[in-house]
């Protein structure tokens, strides 16, 4: 295999490492976005379930009065 040769398969395997880079370079992004949207979706949860909480902690509260 002259050194030509070796340049070019050099060279062709560069150009197919570059490529799968960039395909995982768009799947660590699509990943990251998803992580984002849950993390966000979890918060709102959180806020939900803290509203829920405090609404029956003061039913509890009005129910105790009661007694």
């Amino acid at each position: 295999m002259s050194i030509d040769e070796r340049l070019e398969a050099l060279t062709h395997s560069l150009e197919l490492l570059s490529l799968e880079t960039q395909k995982h370079d768009r799947q660590i992004d699509r990943l990251s976005t998803l992580v984002t949207e849950v993390a966000e979706g979890t918060a709102r949860l959180l806020r939900v379930a803290e509203m829920h909480e405090h609404r029956l902690d003061s039913h509890d509260d009005r129910l105790d009065k009661l007694e």
